[in-house]
Order: structure tokens, then sequence, then C-alpha cells
């Protein structure tokens, strides 16, 4: 009997792993299998089946790459001085008859290089975009699982503020934030700390949105069967919210960010162009509108006319992509 019961054991190890295998419960991670679902995957259907979102894709991954590698494709680095000549200011690009090499999209007032400027000013821009929805979706996610896993006053206290914000326009809200810390700090603040400046009051500016999505599905998902059995099993709250709760929402949230990188963009080239932005040493694409503004009655378009027209192609791109994941996220649609 004893040799029986040897022998069975012995059988069950061999079919079962031991759990003291380190490949017994934890199955490997292949990368060929994730790509294999992804490429299968409705959404990515939904994406090779629209040439324009691909275009669209295509332009914003250029400008992100244009930007990562500008110092290697600028002709010259527009943020140090002592590579800038007046003698080389308002140079006329390089395929009109008073065109000068090397300045393809020719020179501002400055004798920076125009496609240089550029490509360091869309550093800026992106910087400062996809910092601050990084900022307000981490903001407005926290505030929206508080809100709507809690409920009571704490839910009414953050919707309450979320309501009010809502009343007022976000550059208002960016422009009062920004204008609160330059008069507190005054000339004190250097370029990097107007960056986080701008940051900051992006962030504050668009974590509203986050907040409300995120509390609603966070109302239709705390009453299910699998919330309380965590909560049965004694699993902390921050992971029931964080691991269990917020994937539920992660669609909605990748299309508010994706929009929201276009706005953000937006509202710094506001700032910029009007003056509460980054410094003419450390321009982006707002502040190069706002110098080349006043040089477009004088002849000198190209000054105001490239950056225009690389921002007005970067937001649009983004705008596509955007408009594209909010349909292929939707399951009505599909």
């Amino acid at each position: 009997m004893s040799e029986a019961r040897i022998s069975e054991a012995q059988i069950s190890d061999a079919i079962v792993p031991h759990p003291a295998e380190p490949n017994a419960r934890k199955p490997r991670w292949l990368p060929g299998r994730w790509f294999a679902r992804a490429a299968d995957s409705d959404v990515f259907y939904s994406f090779r089946s629209s040439r324009l979102t691909m275009v669209a894709a295509a332009v914003t991954v250029l400008f992100f790459l244009v930007a990562i590698f500008a110092p290697v494709l600028a002709v010259q680095n527009p943020f140090d001085p002592a590579q800038l000549q007046l003698m080389n200011s308002r140079i006329a690009p390089l395929w009109t008859a008073d065109g000068q090499s090397p300045f393809l999209l020719g020179t501002d007032e400055q004798g920076r290089d125009v496609f240089s400027a550029i490509l360091y000013g869309l550093r800026i821009s992106l910087t400062v975009g996809v910092l601050g929805v990084l900022f307000s979706g981490a903001l407005g996610i926290i505030l929206g699982l508080v809100a709507g896993y809690f409920g009571g006053a704490i839910d009414s206290l953050i919707m309450r503020i979320a309501d009010v914000q809502l009343t007022f326009p976000a550059i208002l809200i960016a422009l009062l934030v920004n204008g609160v810390v330059k008069s507190v700090f005054g000339n004190r603040l250097d370029a990097m700390s107007t960056l986080a400046v701008l940051v900051f009051a992006i962030g504050l500016s668009f974590w509203v949105q986050y907040a409300r999505t995120v509390r609603g599905s966070v109302m239709v998902e705390k009453s299910k069967d699998y919330v309380a059995a965590a909560q049965l099993i004694g699993v902390p709250t921050p992971v029931i919210m964080l691991r269990h709760v917020l994937p539920n929402a992660m669609g909605p949230i990748l299309v508010i960010a994706t929009i929201n990188l276009a706005l953000a963009i937006i509202t710094e080239a506001t700032l910029s162009f009007l003056g509460a932005g980054m410094p003419d040493t450390m321009p982006s694409l707002g502040s190069l509108i706002r110098i080349g503004n006043n040089y477009l009655f004088s002849g000198e378009w190209w000054i105001v006319a490239f950056p225009g027209f690389a921002l007005a192609a970067l937001i649009l791109s983004i705008n596509l992509l955007g408009d594209w994941l909010r349909d292929a996220l939707n399951p009505k649609l599909r």
C-alpha cells in the first residue's frame, strides 16, 4: 500500500510542476506573442484601415523624432548666443533670390537659423505639452479615484471644485497660475523654472476631464462582484483602485490624454505668444511666432510663417490621432 501511495505521489509530481520551480506558475512573457495579439486586435485593424490616421501618426512620430535629434539636424544651436551673428539677420530662405547657405528657411532678426529655431522650439513645446498632460492626468486620475471610490463629502468637495473650474476657460486658469507665480518670484525665474511653471499651470487647467471620467467609471465598477471579492479577502484599498478599478477606465483616459496633448501645446503657444511663456533666449514655437509677428508686414514673412506651419501641422496630426482613437476604443462603433 505504501509503495502504491509513493508511486501515485511521484506520478502527480511528474504531471504537476512543483510550486518551488521558478517557471511553475509564472509563464514566460513572449514579446512575439504580445505583438501578434496586438496586430490581430480591432484597434490595429482600424488603424490600418485609415490612411489618414496612418499619415497623422507618421507626421506626429516625425515631429517627435526631429525634436529628439535636434542637435544633430540643426545648423546651429539657437539657444547659444555665441553661435549667433547679427550680420546674418533677416536672411531670406535658401531657395529665394536673396537666400544664403546653410539657412534653409532663412534667419530671424537675431541671426538665428529659422529651421534650427523650429527644431529646438519644437522640443520646448513638446516637453511642456507632454509633461503638462502627465501632470494633469496624474492629478485628475487620483482625485477621480478618491471621489468615486469613497464618495460622500470628499466626492462633493472635489466635484464642486471641478464645477467651479469648468466655468473658466483653461487659458485663463493657466494665465492666472502663471501670473501669480511670476508675481511672487519676479525676475528670479530662469528658463527651466519658467518651463516648470508652464507645466504646473497647464496641469492645473486640464485635470477636471480626467477626474470626472475616472469618477464615473469608478462609481460603476466599485459595485461589481470582483471589487467586493477583493475587499473580502483583504486587498488594500489603493491596490483595488489602481490594479482592479483603474484599468477599466484606461480607454477614455487615453483619448482625453491625446486630445489634451494638442490643447496643452496650444495653451503653451498662446501663453508664449502673449509674453507669459518661454523667454526669447529659449523660445518655443509660440515665442517664435510672437517674434516673427513683428516682422510680418515688413517683408520678412518667413520668420512667422514656418513656425506657424509647424505648429499647425503638429496640432492637426495629434487631433486626427485623438479622433481616431476615440472611435477605435468605442465598442459601439466596432
